[in-house]
């Protein structure tokens, strides 16, 4: 797949079964996100691939937020499952590294780059995903069950596979609506 193709078709996949990438294809995601642009070096990024009884852990934990955040009980069942929507999900961080010359801001940033390449990397090698976020990603119960730090980021969730259905192509959008140049 050509790479302009691949940024300007990007879509996500929220349907995934099996096959996940493994073996060559899952380390080329990997090597892809640690190409990402990286101030002063300081590898901000953490990814924890879960897989098979890794995704039933991270349901666990998610289970255990949604009890001690008082959810209701349909909440609490369905946070174990929501790993499961996929046969991998790779778990974003970024690790905050005290620097006066790089903010938080742009670490965090540093690692949202990783996490896109990755997608993009996958989708290059006949996959799809999701870059999921939501409660669980700003959660502290979460946090701290990854051993995260306060200013650590969760930057999202991203699940990973095999998609059976075709990605839906999207209108494109009008660049003058969000760009303006100065000449």
């Amino acid at each position: 797949m050509k790479a302009l193709d691949l940024l300007l078709n990007r879509s996500s996949q929220p349907r995934l079964q099996a096959p996940a990438p493994e073996g060559e294809a899952l380390e080329n995601i990997l090597q892809s996100a640690l190409r990402a642009p990286d101030h002063r070096s300081l590898s901000p990024w953490r990814f924890i691939v879960c897989t098979g009884k890794g995704l039933e852990k991270l349901g666990e934990i998610f289970e255990e937020a949604a009890i001690c955040n008082g959810a209701e009980q349909a909440v609490v069942d369905r946070a174990r499952q929501l790993p499961l929507r996929a046969p991998m999900v790779i778990i974003g961080i970024c690790k905050h590294h005290e620097h006066d010359g790089v903010p938080w801001v742009e670490q965090v940033a540093s690692t949202a780059c990783a996490v896109h390449a990755m997608q993009m990397a996958a989708v290059a090698q006949g996959f799809q995903g999701i870059w999921r976020t939501g409660s669980y990603a700003q959660d502290e119960t979460v946090k701290r069950a990854l051993k995260l730090s306060a200013d650590d980021e969760i930057l999202g969730f991203l699940y990973l596979g095999s998609s059976p259905l075709k990605t839906m192509n999207k209108a494109p959008k009008n660049s003058e609506d969000y760009v303006e140049f100065w000449d």
